[in-house]
């Protein structure tokens, strides 16, 4: 079985499993004739409760972890390959820490009161204007060096994680509800919430992966990709563009999720080689099959509570990096 058609197959069964697992455990054959039936196939095999657990609740989440994973880690393959850098993430610009800063000073207003509908919005835009301050401080240059970037995202982060700290500390009531949005939730998932992020991460997939031959060319390095005629500035600037919008709007419904943009590629690039024109297509799938399957973890481990889906990721993908970095090094 190759590579493409073994991650096919997890994906369908981390869909089958994140829909029938839960406290109310519901079987995927009554799941399955009950989609047909919204098709016009056949009659409904769940109950009024069920359909409203299985459409209402658990679908939603379903595709929000999807989408989610599937951004991530294609922005992870994405941005290392730009920068020519195994250890690149979706987080490496100041996404993070710009959609963390954005979100905090949401929840620090509201004080007592729930987390304001209104936090997604000032973390997506927190998370761009972070991009774009990196973008400013290190890109501008027309031959601008990744490692420049890279940098300037250093700086940035830093200042925006001691903006976000100072925030905290001035309301210590709201450091709980900060604490749990930074380390990523699905819970709050809804179909507006799915809606809400669909158009941003199809775009930005969609241009990641037609931007998979370029970042083959750019492996060889930048001054020899130039030579070949190849717009290595204009390359990188919609690449990075795709890959932080993608993930500024994941990160604001879905909070900081870790580990998924440096293991899906890694793990990837293991198994089918180097070139990008397949590494991405296949962390699409390997990384929205590996979020589901995370998030299911997340809801049933210690159920009826519910762990952040960022303890699960870390618990998942700090050994399998260890596992791959020690692969890696006995390939060499």
């Amino acid at each position: 079985m190759g590579v493409a058609t073994a991650s096919l197959v997890l994906l369908a069964a981390a869909v089958l499993g994140g829909l029938a697992i839960g406290p109310t455990p519901i079987g995927t054959g009554r799941i399955l004739g009950d989609a047909l039936s919204h098709l016009g196939l056949g009659h409904g095999t769940l109950s009024p409760l069920q359909s409203t657990i299985i459409w209402q609740l658990r679908a939603p989440r379903l595709v929000l972890g999807l989408l989610s994973g599937a951004m991530l880690a294609v922005a992870g393959g994405s941005y290392q390959g730009v920068f020519r850098n195994p250890l690149a993430d979706p987080y490496l610009l100041g996404v993070a820490a710009g959609a963390g800063l954005g979100a905090t000073f949401a929840i620090v207003r509201a004080g007592a009161e729930a987390t304001p509908s209104w936090t997604p919005l000032l973390a997506f835009a927190g998370a761009l204007a972070a991009v774009g301050a990196t973008w400013l401080l290190g890109g501008r240059a027309r031959h601008a060096a990744g490692s420049s970037l890279i940098l300037a995202g250093v700086a940035v982060s830093s200042l925006l994680t001691s903006a976000q700290t100072f925030l905290q500390q001035s309301s210590t009531s709201s450091i709980a509800r900060v604490y749990i949005w930074l380390l990523g939730s699905l819970a709050s998932a809804s179909w507006h919430s799915v809606f809400i992020v669909l158009p941003y991460v199809v775009v930005s997939v969609l241009i990641c992966l037609s931007a998979a031959r370029a970042l083959d060319v750019m492996s060889v390095g930048e001054d020899e990709s130039r030579s070949l005629g190849l717009p290595v500035r204009r390359v990188r600037l919609l690449v990075i563009a795709a890959s932080s919008l993608g993930t500024a709007a994941v990160v604001s419904v879905a909070g900081l999720i870790g580990f998924v943009g440096i293991i899906v590629p890694h793990l990837v690039r293991l198994l089918v080689g180097t070139s990008y024109r397949r590494i991405l297509p296949i962390s699409v799938v390997g990384g929205a099959a590996f979020l589901v399957l995370c998030d299911t973890i997340a809801r049933t481990a210690l159920a009826p509570s519910e762990l952040p889906i960022g303890v699960v990721t870390a618990l998942v993908g700090a050994p399998v990096f260890v596992l791959v970095l020690n692969l890696r090094r006995r390939a060499r």
